[in-house]
């Protein structure tokens, strides 16, 4: 499964909002400095999706605040 992403680094509270059209805007708390906020962003979504760190891969827009993101799943 493929999901937009929209990244705000140096929020004050981490958080995830899904809109209307399927993409996500991200809230982390962690600067986009050495890869830190790309960290904590695959750690949340690992989290809402209930699936292992290792099977989210950041496919385009590393150093960007939009991203596209392959999770795979069993489903």
């Amino acid at each position: 499964m493929q999901k937009k992403v929209k990244v705000k680094p140096n929020s004050k509270q981490q958080k995830i909002t899904e809109q209307p059209d399927g993409s996500l805007i991200v809230y982390l708390k962690s600067p986009p400095v050495n890869g830190k906020a790309n960290e904590e962003l695959i750690k949340l979504l690992a989290e809402k999706f209930g699936v292992a760190k290792s099977d989210i891969t950041i496919k385009s827009g590393l150093c960007s605040r939009q991203k596209l993101i392959e999770i795979d799943t069993l489903i």
